[in-house]
């Protein structure tokens, strides 16, 4: 019997055991952050609108994430996109298909790295009517798409080749959502019990911390706020980890920082983001966010570059058109794997808020094809 083949087959057997599910995945990478993009398998999403079917797939079929997500098919750092072809906003024209976001704790509202890494899967996939839509719109190079993220639509700029399909030389860029700040110079109270060895050793009881919102809701903090002197080290990821999940344990409880202006859905603090504005000189921002269960995110994170630009904004440190490279501190390691991020346009949103809309560019590469099954008697049907 060729495995191989069966696996990859439409076969619902294996030898002797039956197949329970068989999902189909392709897997990408974006500044060395996975994306896993469910193609075909994932169960049908009960509900009118996305919010409803992300409570669906939160509710009913959470263990279709976790099958993807956790070992011993995913792993800790495993994001996942899921692609929903009817929602309210496709329905209407305002969008050409919808995706659900999901990690190793749950899902999340909206994602950068993924969205530049949809982009180009999604202009070399394109068939039939999808197709003659996306080549329809080609002009000086590119073509463009809306996406129907939770947090509402990202426009994504694809560029491509002569032929149609994505031109994986030349950054994919996003358009975000309104991106706005939720709260600046917040003072933390760090209890005894929850400090880390090097706020402890500062002797301070206190941090600040500003809050934005690029999609989802960030904390972002200085590396030297935390007690972190000589910046941000891959040797202190244990410690940066701790101070992280402390900050937002204690902040996540703050909802007069955590409001949106329409959405309650989206009032949860997703991510904290630890800065290192020394590093790596001009022109350029490094950090690196925690989110999730303890997630940490390979690349300079989309979502969260859109927050840090609102507050750069908010903050008169930065003028709408002006741009920067955003880097983590994995991606610093291969030259180009920054995303560049530029405040386009001052918005006001419906609270009376004042807002930008952030476009972030950057890379994603593919990493493979995966089928993966769940055989009938596999007990591990919801990971480690």
């Amino acid at each position: 019997m060729n495995v191989f083949t069966t696996l990859s087959s439409d076969a619902h057997d294996v030898a002797s055991q039956a197949i329970a599910m068989k999902i189909r995945v392709v897997d990408m990478h974006t500044s060395g952050e996975p994306t896993r993009i469910v193609v075909q398998g994932y169960p049908e999403l009960k509900g009118s609108t996305l919010l409803e079917k992300r409570a669906d797939a939160r509710d009913r079929l959470d263990h279709v994430r976790q099958l993807l997500m956790k070992e011993p098919r995913g792993h800790s750092e495993m994001y996942g996109a899921i692609l929903v072809w009817a929602t309210e906003l496709t329905a209407a024209g305002r969008a050409d298909v919808g995706v659900l976001f999901c990690h190793n704790e749950g899902y999340s509202t909206m994602c950068g790295h993924a969205a530049i890494a949809l982009g180009r899967f999604l202009v070399d996939m394109a068939e039939g009517e999808f197709l003659a839509r996306i080549r329809s719109r080609i002009a000086d190079g590119c073509t463009k798409m809306n996406l129907h993220a939770p947090c509402g639509i990202v426009e994504i700029t694809v560029p491509v080749t002569p032929q149609g399909r994505a031109d994986a030389t030349r950054p994919v860029t996003f358009l975000s959502v309104p991106s706005f700040v939720g709260g600046t110079d917040i003072s933390v109270h760090i209890p005894a019990d929850k400090m880390w060895k090097q706020i402890r050793e500062s002797g301070r009881q206190h941090v600040k911390v500003a809050v934005a919102f690029g999609g989802a809701f960030y904390v972002i903090v200085d590396v030297r706020e935390l007690g972190f002197a000589d910046g941000l080290l891959a040797s202190s990821v244990p410690e940066l980890a701790q101070a992280a999940k402390t900050i937002k344990g204690l902040v996540g409880n703050n909802t007069e920082v955590l409001k949106h202006p329409s959405e309650r859905d989206l009032e949860y603090l997703y991510g904290v983001i630890i800065c290192d504005e020394g590093v790596p000189g001009d022109g350029v921002e490094c950090g690196v966010c925690f989110f999730a269960d303890g997630q940490i995110d390979r690349s300079p994170t989309g979502s969260g570059v859109c927050a840090r630009v609102a507050l750069a904004v908010a903050n008169g440190g930065r003028k709408v058109g002006e741009g920067r490279v955003y880097e983590s501190m994995y991606s610093m390691r291969h030259a180009g794997s920054g995303f560049a991020g530029t405040a386009v346009e001052e918005v006001s949103m419906p609270d009376g808020r004042s807002g930008v809309t952030v476009r972030v560019s950057g890379r994603a590469h593919y990493v493979g094809a995966t089928t993966f099954v769940l055989e009938t008697g596999d007990g591990w049907k919801h990971g480690l």
